[in-house]
């Protein structure tokens, strides 16, 4: 089978995210709120409805990082809130447990903000005495801050930021960060774009500072930098962060496409999408720009994506008046983006995604560019589309959806999550085929089955088997599903369940006899001396150590490159296997790098110097790498294409069961 649009839909990997195509959701706004201004489940449902129909990120936008001075509307979402955590995990989870990346939005509307707070805004900067000022300020209630001091800012008189405050939002931004990922968002989208405050700083127009934050291109980066540096501490150098930029103001007023390359190219390689937008949110004239009116062409922005990408290494979204499969597929096969982006298109027809991967073209609802969706937020703070009725009662149709349509349903790795998705899609009433190249379904947890405290997996994974035998699935062991064989065998759906391998970090002696990896000691426990280096402080490695301590291994260390050992910091779990480590004496070395190994010793440096471990042995547990190839090269081979679990970004049973169970449960679904 060939697919229709073979570029579109070809998955991208970039850093620990997989996209299953290149579709994204473009950020927008959920108004429809209480007064707590906590997402509800309305608000899932509504991001929930574009990660079913096929979308590769969702992003949930107008996510305040500092909501005491960066607050436009009232109902936004505050991410410096700590109550918002199971409303905003919730969304999250909506979204990424239908194989879509969760992407939080990351916003500060600076000198445009208009529901600012005085007691955190006021310790930043002197106080405002003049009469109208005053009563600005009153209106208000704090200052209005932005890169210079200007008497008439659209919503009143603007002070200059301080440094202090600078630096302050700086902060804010990388605890914004670390918080959307606290919840399960799997990327950050930072505006710098539409008139913000980030594009405030950069905009060589507005901002005419004296100081080190304004002036010359350099100084007018240093903040939208500053603050991608603090995401990067505070989140990781593998979570994908993108920034969305305005390619050109498209006013004479503001700056052209000549100076949007020269932001691209000050940003190139320090994130990792570039998402070249339009415009200007706050002037009408730009307004239309940014948002393409009926009276523009279909994707009239597109140039400035184009002329952007010529210049950084970095991937690049398009976005604006995108509808067409053809044309999103001619963008990316000529080189003008590497990713589209559709905003109120997503609205009018959330399953554009799915019925362009089939092919379906005449299908799809293409938006009238109406703006209707504007009017209901503005109006009533609750979107809509004229041509799709779904839109705002997502909710209610969840609890309506009819039937699934039967399907041949193909999935590929018989572990944790191959499993579960084939039997979902049994009891669906789907004619299923799972392909596992072993001789055993059960995947990588099966070298546990020795382990005393992990008995209840190996009694889940075998009730798991029996359970898919008995729902009809055809079951095909010491069968690795070839993209020959999948061509072969026709299927309507295929799922890449695949798994991962361990990750072999390049350290001289790794290859040695003394050298294991993980799932070879569980399997063959007696082959470990009684000396025994770790090299990887996570839960394998960490496990693998107080199973090997009760087999009688007496001097067990584990060396950890980062801080702190990689565990869930909020599980029962990770409570309960520290205060194991510390009975069995195993030995801890964090903020420590293996050097060397030979055959009786691990060399190692940390900060305090070099040093040696004895070692009979030494496990390598420092990971595992995604089987994406052998994942990606079934892409094409069925209408439908899911991946799921492990091959995807390793993680746990939680997560593979969970997005398998929702993966297969929308299969067939007749409302598509």
């Amino acid at each position: 089978m060939s697919l229709k649009y073979p570029r579109l839909f070809e998955p991208l990997a970039i850093g620990s995210a997989v996209f299953r195509n290149r579709i994204f959701a473009s950020p927008q706004g959920f108004y429809n709120v209480g007064k707590d201004n906590l997402p509800g489940r309305d608000e899932a449902a509504y991001f929930e409805r574009k990660a079913l129909g096929g979308f590769a990120s969702v992003c949930v936008g107008d996510c305040i990082v500092d909501s005491a001075t960066g607050t436009h509307y009232p109902f936004l979402i505050r991410m410096d809130d700590p109550s918002t955590l199971p409303a905003l995990s919730c969304v999250a989870d909506a979204i990424s447990r239908h194989g879509a990346v969760a992407a939080a939005e990351l916003s500060h509307a600076g000198m445009y903000a208009q529901f600012v707070k005085a007691p955190d805004s006021e310790k930043f900067g002197p106080d405002n005495t003049g009469a109208g000022a005053a009563e600005a300020k009153a209106s208000r209630g704090g200052i209005l801050y932005g890169p210079v001091a200007m008497a008439d800012g659209k919503y009143g008189e603007v002070e200059e930021m301080p440094e202090a405050l600078i630096l302050h939002i700086t902060e804010k931004y990388g605890k914004a960060a670390a918080w959307a990922k606290r919840c399960g968002f799997g990327m950050v989208t930072v505006h710098g774009g539409h008139g913000w405050l980030l594009a405030q700083f950069m905009s060589p127009m507005i901002n005419t500072r004296k100081d080190r934050w304004g002036g010359s291109l350099e100084n007018r980066m240093r903040f939208p930098l500053a603050v991608i540096e603090s995401i990067r501490k505070a989140v990781g150098p593998k979570f994908p962060v993108e920034i969305r930029i305005s390619g050109s103001e498209c006013d004479e007023e503001g700056y052209d496409i000549s100076e949007g390359i020269k932001f691209a190219k000050a940003l190139d390689q320090k994130v990792d999408i570039l998402h070249v937008s339009a415009g200007n949110h706050e002037f009408n004239k730009t307004f239309v720009i940014t948002h393409p009116s009926v009276f523009l062409p279909d994707g009239v922005n597109v140039r400035f994506a184009e002329e952007i990408k010529k210049h950084v290494k970095t991937p690049v979204a398009t976005v604006g008046a995108l509808t067409d499969p053809a044309m999103m597929e001619e963008i990316i096969a000529s080189g003008k983006a590497d990713i589209v982006a559709l905003g109120r298109q997503s609205l009018a027809d959330p399953d554009l995604p799915r019925k362009a991967r089939e092919g379906r073209d005449d299908d799809i609802d293409r938006c009238l560019r109406c703006t209707v969706c504007f009017g209901g937020a503005g109006e009533r703070r609750r979107l809509r589309c004229s041509i799709n009725p779904e839109i705002g009662r997502e909710e209610d149709e969840k609890m309506t959806r009819l039937p699934a349509v039967s399907k041949r349903v193909l999935v590929a790795g018989g572990g944790v999550g191959g499993m579960q998705a084939a039997l979902t899609s049994a009891r669906r009433g789907h004619e299923v085929i799972l392909c596992e190249k072993s001789g055993k379904l059960g995947g990588v947890l099966l070298c546990e089955s020795e382990v005393p405290f992990k008995k209840r997996v190996d009694e889940y994974l075998a009730r798991q088997a029996r359970r898919a035998a008995a729902a009809g699935v055809e079951i095909r062991l010491n069968t690795p599903l070839t993209p020959e064989l999948a061509r072969k065998i026709k299927p309507d759906v295929i799922i890449a369940a695949l798994g991962a391998r361990p990750f072999v970090p390049p350290i001289p002696g790794i290859n040695g006899k003394n050298v294991f990896g993980a799932e070879e000691l569980y399997k063959e426990p007696g082959r470990a001396g009684k000396r025994l280096v770790i090299i990887g402080g996570g839960l394998v490695g960490l496990e693998l150590g107080v199973f090997l301590a009760g087999r009688g291994c007496s001097d067990i260390t584990v060396v950890e490159v980062a801080p702190e050992l990689t565990l869930d910091p909020f599980g029962m779990h990770t409570m309960a296997l520290t205060m194991k480590i510390e009975e069995l004496g195993i030995k801890i070395h964090t903020e420590t790098r293996v050097s060397e190994i030979k055959e009786d010793a691990v060399f190692c440096e940390n900060k305090d110097g070099a040093f040696s471990l004895p070692a009979d042995t030494v496990v390598c547990a420092a990971g595992q790498t995604p089987n994406r190839e052998e994942a990606f090269a079934l892409h094409d081979c069925a209408p439908e294409f899911y991946q799921l679990g492990d091959c995807v970004t390793p993680a746990n049973i939680y997560a593979a069961t969970h997005t398998a169970h929702a993966i297969a449960k929308d299969i067939g679904c007749i409302s598509l």
